[in-house]
């Protein structure tokens, strides 16, 4: 007797993540340039093109961040455990420090939980950018 599997529908949130997408699009404009500001500087140096290109991915992140999940590997290999170490020493503070302190503003009033989530995701991100994938 063969048993039915029933698939997970994919698309059953999609409307909902495109609607609280639409109204976090102004902060995510703002994270947007921030990030896109530390990715150019970041990549006026040679040595910082790999800084500036993890900047360049958090952006589309920080405009669309409903519906996508960060898998963290920050130990993946030794260069990206090094290249986590000078990131959080020489960036990632701030702007994680940036993302958890609205995020806490957010979660204040019921209605700015979820966006209030997602700039907590934000932060653990922005703390070990090397070695995570954006799925």
């Amino acid at each position: 007797m063969k048993r039915k599997i029933k698939k997970k529908r994919k698309g059953k949130n999609k409307f909902l993540y495109t609607l609280c997408n639409i109204i976090n699009l102004p902060l995510g404009i703002v994270d947007s340039v921030i990030l896109g500001f530390f990715g150019i500087m970041w990549c006026i140096t040679i040595i910082g093109i790999p800084y500036g290109m993890v900047c360049f991915k958090m952006v589309k992140l920080a405009i669309w961040p409903f519906g996508k999940k960060i898998v963290l590997h920050p130990t993946k290999n030794n260069l990206s455990l090094l290249f986590n170490i000078i990131w959080l020493l020489l960036t990632g503070v701030e702007i994680a420090l940036t993302y958890f302190f609205t995020g806490i503003l957010l979660c204040i009033t019921i209605i700015g939980i979820p966006w209030g989530i997602q700039r907590f995701k934000m932060a653990r991100l922005v703390i070990f950018p090397f070695g995570a994938k954006i799925t």
